[in-house]
């Protein structure tokens, strides 16, 4: 996946968390699962270990 794709992907999943929890959203495995995604595109564009 290129990296644009990843940067792009990574902004729409980081609006989505903050979104839900400003909202009250109580699916913790949703969020949970967000985040595991978040983490890994991180890691993929090397920005966190």
């Amino acid at each position: 996946m290129v990296i644009n794709q990843l940067e792009t992907n990574l902004q729409a999943i980081t609006t989505t968390i903050a979104y839900l929890e400003k909202n009250g959203c109580d699916d913790e495995v949703f969020l949970g699962d967000l985040r595991k995604e978040r983490d890994r595109i991180l890691k993929d564009l090397n920005v966190m270990k």
